[in-house]
């Protein structure tokens, strides 16, 4: 008799040569439906290819191209662009590049920064503030009023406290200056905060000013202050809305010290000056825009002359 044990393995061997059967004949028909499959894809690029093939010669011929780049080892002039056209063109996509990002270019922003200076000045009680002033040439600086003139700090109370020095840090050295023009204003952050003080004429860039700036919102600005006392430090910003004061908002960072700094567009014109922050929050500040009143004691600056009005006379 064939014993229980013998059955039982004949069994798992049969058993697992119809599974090896069954997978191989399923793999069989996998492949050949992969196969159709190709076959139907290759003839219908082919019948793709007969199409255009047909259309090309009954229509414009079609230049195949090659797609490896290649350097000219001789220079053809008469297709190369002149080289002032060339290099009005390249100024043109710098220009386009800047007004599309909001930028301005490296060497422009460190010669712009060599146009501010660190402004320190110090009080009858023996102490001492700092902040930023802008060169306007000829040895002339703009700067807040409240830097250089010790403005009151309760009205209910007179103010005791006066400045006795004003001075700005040149070639790591201090330059003594006085006081030429001011601003009406009484109290920090007002727009009448700003004032003209001269040093001896400076071997510094002078900052084109732009007194039409429009402080469009969202507009891109750049403000260069003596952030902290530790030097002219560059910050990015953007323009928020004016206020009733005649101040303009900016999504900029207002640290100490960079209040008579400068606030720059897109140009690199000086367009206003930090006065101050938001109470609370050094991320949002408060600009002055530039007036041409502020340099009328500025010799070097020409005021904007008046457009007549033109009246017309009845016919």
């Amino acid at each position: 008799m064939v014993s229980r044990k013998t059955v039982f393995v004949s069994a798992v061997l049969a058993t697992a040569v119809s599974f090896y059967t069954l997978g191989i004949i399923h793999a069989r028909h996998t492949d050949k439906i992969v196969e159709r499959a190709y076959d139907a894809k290759i003839d219908a690029i082919r019948t793709e290819v007969r199409t255009e093939l047909g259309r090309t010669q009954r229509g414009d011929a079609v230049v195949p191209a090659g797609t490896s780049g290649h350097t000219a080892h001789t220079k053809d002039d008469s297709v190369l662009p002149a080289k002032s056209a060339r290099d009005r063109m390249v100024a043109e996509i710098k220009q386009e590049l800047q007004n599309e990002m909001g930028l301005l270019p490296v060497h422009l922003l460190r010669d712009r920064r060599s146009s501010f200076v660190e402004l320190y000045s110090t009080d009858n009680f023996g102490k001492t503030n700092y902040g930023t002033a802008g060169y306007l040439g000829h040895g002339f600086f703009i700067t807040v009023k409240h830097a250089v003139v010790a403005l009151s700090e309760d009205n209910e109370r007179p103010n005791t406290r006066k400045i006795g020095g004003i001075k700005i840090m040149y070639g790591g050295k201090e330059v003594a200056a006085r006081l030429i023009d001011t601003g009406d204003a009484d109290v920090e952050v007002h727009r009448g905060d700003w004032a003209i003080i001269r040093t001896k004429e400076l071997d510094l860039p002078a900052l084109q000013v732009d007194t039409a700036f429009a402080y469009d919102f969202a507009e891109p600005i750049f403000r260069l202050g003596n952030d902290y006392s530790k030097g002219i430090i560059l910050s990015t910003g953007y323009v928020g809305q004016r206020t009733s004061n005649g101040l303009v908002t900016c999504l900029t960072d207002g640290h100490p010290g960079v209040s008579g700094g400068g606030v720059l567009n897109q140009r690199g014109n000086l367009v206003g000056i930090p006065i101050g922050r938001m109470q609370g929050d050094y991320r949002f500040s408060f600009i002055l825009p530039i007036r041409p009143e502020m340099l009328r004691k500025v010799p070097s600056y020409e005021l904007p002359t008046p457009v007549p009005t033109v009246i017309a006379e009845p016919q």
